[in-house]
């Protein structure tokens, strides 16, 4: 097994109901290439646009989240109002 290495990564995946996490994580590059996972716990990873190494690659991330969300409730919203029973 390929020695992994360990590094700050700043999590996204619960960014719109947790806020951004700051984690210590490893890598898992020999098993996918953008995949990292915490120290300590082997049933948790994360892929491609669910971390970062800088902060401000996480915040652009959530931000992108957080518009996307608001867009989609703003469509369910939409199709609500307009049902008529």
């Amino acid at each position: 097994m390929a020695k992994r290495t360990r590094f700050k990564a700043f999590i996204t995946k619960y960014a719109l109901t947790d806020g951004i996490q700051e984690v210590e994580v490893e890598d898992c590059f020999d098993t996918s290439p953008t995949m990292v996972r915490p120290l300590g716990n082997k049933f948790t990873y994360y892929h491609a646009k669910d971390w970062y190494l800088t902060r401000d690659g996480a915040v652009q991330r959530a931000e992108k989240m957080r518009v996307d969300k608001a867009l989609s409730l703003k469509k369910q919203l939409k199709r609500l109002e307009e049902m008529r029973f």
